[in-house]
């Protein structure tokens, strides 16, 4: 797998977060690990096109 930055974030007892790139999928896990599974399955889904019509966040530099 490729490094792929997360946003994350504890709310009570459970892990919230999302691929910085695909803030759409939001996941939770009950430790933080689980929400890396978590986290990295959606990644594989994305990545072999098993969820259509993706919204993704890219950066543009200005002239």
């Amino acid at each position: 797998m490729d490094k792929v930055k997360f946003d994350y974030r504890q709310d009570e007892d459970f892990w919230l977060g999302c691929l910085y790139e695909y803030p759409d999928y939001i996941t939770q896990g009950e430790s933080l690990d689980e929400l890396k599974d978590n986290l990295k399955d959606i990644y594989n889904d994305i990545i072999s096109n098993t969820i259509p019509n993706i919204r993704k966040v890219a950066e543009l530099e200005s002239a």
